[in-house]
């Protein structure tokens, strides 16, 4: 029988909830300001181009995937307060300093490269409060509190714009402070008030928080990150050794799974201005409308994933969530006979290719909404002629777009919550600190090399070859997936001491 006094389940839960708060500000962390680093970077320092921009973005990954397994194992040996209070006061102060870059007289850019590595070395955070919820809960629990989890993190990524677009309001000059040196605009704003929500993150920590630590039955028992009351006679339960090929089994489908979606959030900009002649202001709004569509599917279906998981079973919903991906980008192919438009300032007299079929310009010549005037001074929309497979490759028709959009955006949450769901069961009762590091590092690090591959394969190869490889590799995630299905157990199933 499942043993637990009322006060006990009451504070477990009040501390998950605070798990929940910190989760949730990591993402905001991330998100607040990603709409403005780019003419904030322009601002303060103007040596800064496009590529230094790429760094400054992937130094928030690269922070959190040092920072992971680093803070997972100072969790499993000590109160999991110190790793979470140094965290967050690591990101409130990386805040603070990204809010007086433009301080300095000169290398102003590399100061807002350290402040958002800092950010990211900071959410790291995430494998603690992982491994606790994970170590916080029974099995009947887990699926239900790693998909709030989940749903707090997405709702962070979407609120994150949202709270840049209020601050906007203030301006580009905002108010200036001299004797702070300090200047309150639309850049700083946003940054600040994720600080402030550091500081109220940290003193809840305090005040709320308490270790907790249950078996899969829902037991209470001690540890040695423990302040809480609790049996040790209960420790048998942590007898036995992990299954160490389903761990990196999962790691690996991890990985895969916010690498296509990091490909997915990457390519969208460019590929709808190469298809649809969008602007660059269109392909930021379009797609901005697009995502927060997505992130709101994302939640509904964090929601959904609870109850469905009691009746079907993590497995079975891991592998329908990676048939829909691929689905989802296979879909994306070209497969029509309809080229894109090419940019008129690349075709200036004989400019243009000689393999360039000539009928492919009858479209651009004849229309007149492309008629352009003689200066060139409008902005060059679609696709580049410089990308020779615009020349040849049938262009990806809108309502293939959003198709794809729709089903990535409810394949990928599943994916999601079920990964970190089976990852948590599979380690079982043990501190599970490093081992989520591990799997937070494993997705950082897909986020770094996601964007980067597909820029490649899709500026020199195009969309055809890009989603292509990109089904190549949800297909062997899905093969990897039918190996190992069986090993994807519950620790304490796969010893025997409860029914799965």
């Amino acid at each position: 029988d499942v043993v637990e006094t009322q006060e006990h389940y009451k504070s477990r839960w009040r501390s998950i909830w605070i798990m929940y708060l910190t989760m949730f500000l990591s993402s905001v962390g991330f998100s607040i300001v990603i709409m403005s680093v780019w003419p904030y970077l322009q601002k303060i320092d103007p040596t800064a181009d496009a590529s230094f921009l790429g760094w400054i973005i992937a130094s928030y990954s690269i922070g959190q995937m040092v920072a992971s397994p680093l803070f997972g194992l100072w969790s499993n040996y000590r109160p999991r307060r110190e790793p979470l209070v140094i965290s967050t006061a690591i990101s409130v102060a990386a805040n603070c300093l990204y809010a007086y870059v433009h301080v300095p007289h000169s290398n102003n850019k590399y100061y807002m490269l350290i402040a958002r590595a800092l950010v990211g070395f900071g959410a790291g955070n995430v494998a603690v409060v992982r491994s606790y919820i994970a170590g916080a809960t029974s099995l009947m629990e887990r699926t239900s509190a790693m998909a709030n989890t989940s749903a707090c993190q997405a709702v962070g990524f979407i609120l994150g714009p949202v709270f840049q677009t209020c601050f906007s309001l203030i301006g580009e000059e905002g108010v200036t402070w001299k004797f702070l040196c300090l200047q309150l605009n639309m850049y700083t704003a946003p940054v600040l008030f994720g600080a402030l929500l550091g500081v109220i993150n940290i003193i809840l920590i305090f005040a709320i928080f308490r270790e907790h630590r249950v078996d899969d039955m829902g037991r209470q028992y001690t540890s040695i990150n423990s302040d809480g009351e609790g049996s040790d006679a209960l420790d048998q339960n942590a007898e036995g050794s992990i299954d160490h090929v389903a761990v990196v089994a999962l790691n690996i489908l991890f990985f895969v799974i916010l690498f296509v979606f990091a490909v997915f959030e990457t390519i969208a900009t460019p590929l709808t201005m190469d298809m649809y002649s969008w602007t660059r202001r269109e392909a930021v709004f379009y797609n901005g409308i697009i995502l927060s569509v997505i992130g709101i599917e994302s939640v509904i279906v964090f929601m959904v994933v609870k109850t469905l998981s009691k009746k079907t079973g993590e497995r079975a919903i891991l592998h329908a969530g990676l048939l829909i991906v691929l689905v989802g980008f296979f879909i994306l192919l070209p497969w029509g006979k309809k080229l894109p438009n090419i940019q008129w300032q690349e075709i200036k007299n004989n400019s243009i290719p000689r393999t360039a079929p000539s009928e492919m310009l009858a479209p651009f010549w004849s229309s007149p909404e492309l008629q352009l005037p003689s200066n060139h001074t409008a902005e060059p929309v679609g696709c580049p002629v410089t990308q020779s497979w615009c020349l040849n490759t049938p262009m990806i028709y809108l309502a293939q777009y959003i198709c794809s959009d729709v089903l990535i955006g409810l394949g990928y949450p599943v994916c999601n919550v079920m990964s970190y769901t089976l990852y948590s069961k599979v380690l079982g009762p043990k501190p599970q600190g490093v081992y989520m590091g591990w799997l937070t590092a494993s997705g950082s690090g897909a986020r770094i090399l996601g964007p980067v591959f597909v820029s490649q394969i899709y500026t020199h190869l195009g969309p055809r070859w890009a989603f292509s490889l990109i089904c190549g590799v949800v297909v062997v995630s899905l093969l990897l997936l039918e190996i190992v299905y069986k090993r994807l157990i519950a620790f304490s199933v796969r010893y025997g001491r409860i029914q799965e």
